[in-house]
């Protein structure tokens, strides 16, 4: 028990440890509460931003409080909607399949809503894809399949954990079975134009057993012979109506995501000036029938640097090149690629009305 003095002096000892710590907690309480208060139209968070199908920051009502809308900036998101007929090499989806469609909606809003990604893809298509078109359309293969390389490879010389390397993600065995050559010193798996030469070989032996460019594609991803077994078993005969593997079910829905963003970028939340994209290296061609024993050298003979002959000759995969008597490489020796960078200052002003037509990339 407590008594007299003892106790008052308890009372002020308690009241002393407590006293200074209320009063910052009420000084802080009331300064935050001034601050909000104080928030008006000219300090509201950033105002709306679109981006591909997005609302980055919605701004308040005129009028309101604005206290909770200033504070946490809603989002936005607005779904993809598919509409119309959809074609891959001429041959229709059963969009109305509710399944088929289902698979077709998430492989869409993935690459619609991985903005990096799907931009940085578009802007490597503007690079390559007149060379790789070309080559399809001289082997008779549907322009289409231009965008199963950019579904296996994003249009770069990746290498998977199983070994598939290169634009079209050979395996070693295919790629040789496919007549690319592939030893210590070249991989042409990484010469995206004789890659395309052997991509076209298989997808058109392919559509040659399956009679379906669909599966055709399908089997790019599974294997011809895989594909064929699960034909069997199932009793059906085309893609859309198999139970396949995750990866392979997915496949061709995302070759057709980014044909529908390629074709259509605008619609789908991406826009490009010409400026924004990757052009071509421009370059010359060598023929050389001798061995070569520095690569580095040759490329300073050759008014370039080691750097660049291998940037425009990725399949040079060693820092010689070894030829035997009758053969002969073309390397390729680039002319011109400091004037293709661009900087602020060459945009105009104006340039961001001047957006890409629709159909630019079919």
């Amino acid at each position: 028990m407590f008594y007299g003095s003892d106790f008052k002096k308890l009372i002020m000892k308690t009241v002393r440890q407590w006293t200074l710590p209320v009063f910052v907690t009420l000084l802080t309480l009331l300064i935050f509460k001034t601050a909000l208060l104080s928030l008006t139209d000219n300090n509201r968070p950033l105002p709306e931003v679109k981006t591909a199908g997005m609302s980055l920051f919605a701004d308040t009502q005129d009028g309101s409080d604005g206290l909770t809308e200033n504070l946490i900036a809603s989002q936005r998101i607005h779904p993809v909607r598919i509409s119309g007929d959809v074609h891959f090499a001429d041959e229709k989806v059963p969009l109305h399949d509710q399944e088929v469609r289902e698979r077709f909606d998430r492989e869409l809003l993935v690459n619609t809503f991985w903005h990096s990604n799907t931009m940085l893809n578009y802007k490597l298509a503007s690079k390559y894809f007149d060379d790789i078109s070309q080559i399809l359309e001289a082997n008779g293969v549907p322009s289409d399949f231009k965008y199963l390389a950019v579904a296996e490879s994003g249009l770069r010389n990746v290498v998977s954990p199983a070994g598939a390397a290169g634009f079209w993600q050979f395996l070693k065995s295919t790629g040789l079975e496919y007549g690319l050559e592939i030893n210590n010193e070249v991989d042409e798996r990484y010469n995206y134009e004789k890659a395309t030469e052997a991509a076209c070989a298989y997808l058109k032996d392919a559509k040659a057993l399956f009679g379906s460019w669909t599966l055709a594609a399908a089997s790019y991803n599974v294997g011809m012979s895989k594909l064929q077994k699960r034909l069997e078993e199932q009793q059906v005969t085309n893609y859309y109506d198999l139970y396949l593997n995750s990866e392979t079910s997915r496949y061709v829905f995302r070759i057709l995501s980014y044909k529908m963003v390629f074709e259509n970028p605008e619609k789908f939340g991406f826009e490009f000036v010409k400026k924004d994209l990757y052009q071509p290296y421009q370059f010359r061609s060598v023929v050389v029938e001798n061995s070569i024993p520095d690569l580095a050298q040759f490329a300073i003979d050759n008014g370039t640097n080691y750097k660049m002959l291998k940037v425009v000759n990725p399949w040079l995969i060693s820092s010689s090149l070894t030829i035997s008597q009758g053969n002969s490489y073309t390397i390729k020796i680039p002319t011109s690629y400091v004037d293709e960078a661009y900087y602020p200052s060459d945009y105009e002003e104006g340039d961001e009305e001047e957006l890409l037509e629709e159909n630019d990339m079919e």
